[in-house]
C-alpha cells in the first residue's frame, strides 16, 4: 500500500514563512506563492509565539512602504531555492561519499 507522505519542510523554510507572516505577509498568500498548506504555517507561527494579524491590519501593512516582490523576482527568488535545495543534496551525498571512502581504506 502506498502512501503519500510529504517530507517535512525544512527548518529554513518554516522560520522564513514565520518572520514574513510576522513582517504582515497573509498566511493564505503565502501558502499559495509557496506551495504550502495555510493551516501549516499558522502551526508554525503558533508554535513561534507569532501572532497572525487580521485583514485589515494585512491590508493595512500592505499599502505601506514595504515593495513586494515582482513576478521576476518571485521567480528569481524560486529557482535560487531549486538550486540551494539541489546543491545541498550533492553536498550530502559528497559528505556520505567521503566518509564511506575513510572508512574502506585499504
Amino acid at each position: 500500500m502506498t502512501q503519500n507522505y510529504k517530507p517535512a519542510y525544512p527548518a529554513e523554510f518554516r522560520q522564513q514563512m514565520v518572520e514574513l507572516v510576522a513582517l504582515g505577509k497573509c498566511p493564505k498568500q503565502l501558502s499559495k506563492e509557496f506551495g504550502c498548506h495555510y493551516t501549516s504555517i499558522r502551526t508554525w507561527c503558533r508554535a513561534a509565539g507569532v501572532p497572525i494579524r487580521s485583514s485589515q491590519a494585512i491590508a493595512l501593512v500592505a499599502t505601506s512602504s514595504v515593495p513586494a516582490l515582482s513576478a521576476i523576482e518571485r521567480q528569481e527568488l524560486l529557482e535560487l531555492r531549486k538550486k540551494l535545495k539541489r546543491v545541498e543534496m550533492e553536498r550530502d551525498i559528497l559528505a556520505k561519499a567521503t566518509a564511506w571512502f575513510a572508512n574502506n581504506k585499504d
